[in-house]
């Protein structure tokens, strides 16, 4: 063997590694498949890039990616640079008028079209879109009870323009996907009202996913999925396996919405949802086309 030749073993490998995954990709081909991206991942080219390659080859094996992707961090930075205040209530950021400028700004902007670029730049074709484009997302007023210190009682606080989907017009991502375009989402709505509504990125995917009928919803997190009380990754859930962990609190904190989105989106027509951690490289990719995946898969009920 000459000295910068391959090693074959390297090789049979990488096909095993092929034929592996070969049944998988046939599985999703002509399906639609819809990835809420974020986090912390969206902060670091390395894991955007590979995020982006995933997303060339889900398109180039047949399947319909569709993307929508979140912005917390990039917003909170450039309402700091413009020294304007980002409040909290429950986690919620309260958004007036000003703040909704912004928010579009870092959303439909910045952020869509750089992810654009990536998958660009990795070979495939993205149209960057929002949920305001072609009737994506018609969005109403979010109405958000919170409690008060030491009571039960619920009081309802505004937060601006934070809205929830009402209603999803999938025409212009049916139309993107017939011609082998990725569509790239950014989470915004356009009110009965005609103001604009910031719309949560979970909340989003998973109203697409159901109006799409997508083979599967992707929750691409900070963490591996959903963790029984040891700490260990649970890889599957029914609905009500899903529904009776947050009733007796061993799925917590800012878990329970994620899992109730997951929940809904299967109720409403997706064949199944994934949280999974999306720092890992080729996340998306382990995910769909090896055996068991790498996060926690909410199905229906058996």
């Amino acid at each position: 063997m000459q000295l910068n030749e391959p090693d074959p073993d390297i090789w049979l490998d990488k096909v095993a590694t092929l034929i592996e995954a070969l049944p998988y990709m046939k599985r999703y081909s002509g399906l639609s498949v819809v990835i809420k991206f974020g986090g912390h991942a969206m902060g670091e080219q390395a894991s955007i890039e590979s995020f982006a390659s995933d997303m060339v080859l889900l398109r180039q094996v047949g399947a319909k990616p569709v993307v929508v992707h979140g912005g917390g961090p990039q917003i909170g930075s450039m309402l700091s640079r413009l020294e304007m205040e980002s409040n909290f209530i429950d986690g919620l950021r309260v958004t007036d008028k000003q703040t909704i400028s912004i928010v579009e700004m870092v959303l439909a902007g910045a952020i869509n079209k750089s992810l654009v670029a990536s998958i660009s730049a990795a070979g495939g074709m993205a149209v960057g879109i929002s949920g305001k484009d072609g009737g994506l997302l018609t969005a109403r007023k979010l109405a958000h009870k919170t409690k008060q210190t030491d009571s039960a009682i619920e009081n309802l606080v505004d937060l601006g323009y934070v809205g929830t989907p009402e209603a999803v017009d999938t025409q212009v991502l049916d139309a993107l996907m017939s011609v082998d375009m990725i569509p790239v989402v950014a989470p915004l709505g356009l009110g009965r009202d005609g103001h604009t509504y910031n719309i949560n990125a979970d909340t989003a995917a998973g109203a697409i996913a159901s109006a799409l009928s997508a083979s599967r919803l992707l929750m691409l997190t900070d963490v591996a999925g959903v963790l029984d009380e040891q700490g260990n990754l649970i890889p599957r859930l029914t609905v009500a396996q899903a529904k009776q962990m947050i009733a007796t609190g061993v799925i917590n904190g800012g878990m329970i919405p994620k899992v109730e989105t997951c929940i809904e989106a299967v109720q409403d027509g997706a064949g199944a949802a994934v949280i999974l951690d999306g720092r890992k490289q080729h996340a998306v990719l382990l995910e769909l086309f090896t055996e068991h995946g790498i996060g926690t898969l909410i199905q229906a009920n058996e």
